[in-house]
């Protein structure tokens, strides 16, 4: 079904980051001048290749009510000029066959691609622009994405793909969302262990929803010490922890540092969050939150005392006296190693859990469509863009980003023009 949607036989391009249609990218060429076909003929070809790859989605009626057969376009120019001369030199000798100065000569601008920017209102449909800033695979997951309420806009939640943006929007995606659609699919062994982490939780939700009534029930105001103190939990574990970032956060402001404190507070709202969902009590929530408390809790960066011998360096500050005593006889590289494999498990952790693969790493065939147009601001660390501008034709360059070439994209144009 992949092979037949993206046109292995019959070249169709697509707006997606299939490998189908990388290898469709590749084999694209310029459309010859064949004198046999009719001008007719060659339009109507024109307007199916651009039409599958801009707005495939979207009907043909649809899309030539937004047609405008206005192009926007800029021409930059010499500020320092404009403010010096007021036009008037321009016909100075104008008639008398004399060549005006080397200085007055103006440079010659190269091209505007003018009709490359034909499918420019394409652009400003909210499921393209999350597309374009790379936080889907293809405008048809972006198109799931604001259907199924991922998507906001200026703070709102957006459900209408077709949604026209204005300069100034801004459109956020759920982080989670965008990790998925642009990370790597998980192996079999990794689908396996998540498998097995949802049938876990499932066996233990329907086991607490029916609980034995042969048992003996304690009362719940009246627990004992010894199993306050002995709880092996996740949930158990974690209070424990956020008591003891508490007994923490309440020493003398002099024994910790602001950048840690700010750390024991963020590590406290994560715990709170993770007690918050029963589903996130899981041995792998577990294992990262271990590891994130490790690294806020445990790490703190302080410096030994200088010698002759050796430089300043940052060392992690340990809890019980064995792992002191095993990092004294580190060196300064084996340190900086081990901090940075700290930070990089707390910030890429491992957690089958999630539908794509962990530690996140990006999808195969990526890179080849990672470009951001010049009317889009994007914030990679929070998934939200702005939609600056309109896109518009300079001297040399179209800002709408099209696979094909000047002459396909007039000839489309000229299609548009007369049924307008």
């Amino acid at each position: 079904m992949r092979k037949r949607f993206h046109g292995l036989k019959r070249i169709k391009l697509r707006q997606s980051w299939n490998k189908y249609n990388l290898f469709n990218f590749s084999r694209v060429e310029p459309s010859p001048k064949n004198t046999e076909r009719t001008f007719f003929q060659q339009k109507w070809t024109a307007k199916a290749l651009t039409r599958a790859y801009h707005g495939e989605t979207v009907r043909e009626k649809q899309w030539t009510r937004t047609f405008r057969r206005t192009i926007r376009s800029v021409v930059p120019m010499d500020y320092k000029m404009l403010a010096e001369k007021d036009g008037s030199e321009q016909a100075e000798g104008r008639g008398s066959g004399l060549e005006p100065p080397p200085d007055q000569k103006t440079k010659p601008f190269p091209r505007t691609p003018y009709l490359n920017m034909t499918y420019a209102p394409m652009e400003r449909r909210l499921d393209t622009a999350i597309f374009r800033a790379l936080f889907a695979s293809s405008t048809r997951q972006a198109r799931q994405f604001v259907v199924h309420g991922y998507v906001r806009v200026n703070g709102q939640k957006m459900i209408y793909p077709g949604y026209q943006l204005n300069p100034g929007d801004m459109f956020q995606v759920e982080p989670d969302r965008v990790l998925y659609a642009t990370g790597a699919p998980k192996d079999k062994f990794e689908r396996r262990a998540g498998r097995k982490i949802r049938a876990k939780y499932s066996k233990k939700a329907s086991t607490s929803e029916a609980p034995d009534e042969t048992e003996p029930r304690t009362p719940k105001s009246d627990p004992s010490p010894e199993s306050i103190s002995t709880d092996k939990t996740p949930k158990g574990t974690l209070q424990s922890l956020l008591g003891q970032a508490k007994e923490l956060l309440a020493t003398p402001s002099t024994s910790l540092t602001a950048k840690r404190k700010q750390d024991l507070r963020a590590f406290q709202r994560t715990v709170k969050r993770t007690l918050g969902s029963p589903k996130a009590m899981t041995a792998t929530s577990l294992d990262s939150q271990l590891a994130e408390i490790v690294a806020r809790m445990n790490v703190a960066p302080q410096t030994r005392p200088a010698s002759p011998s050796s430089s300043t360096t940052e060392v992690p500050e340990l809890s019980t006296p064995e792992l002191q005593a095993e990092a004294a006889t580190l060196d300064s590289t084996q340190l900086r190693t081990l901090r940075d494999a700290l930070k990089d498990a707390r910030e890429n952790p491992v957690d089958p859990s999630k539908p794509y693969a962990t530690p996140w790493r990006p999808r195969e065939w990526m890179s080849a469509f990672a470009f951001v147009p010049r009317y889009l601001e994007v914030h990679p660390r929070v998934c939200a863009a702005v939609y600056l501008r309109h896109p518009v034709a300079r001297p040399g360059l179209a800002e709408v980003p099209t696979p094909y070439g000047t002459e396909t994209n007039t000839l489309a144009h000229n299609w548009y023009l007369r049924r307008r």
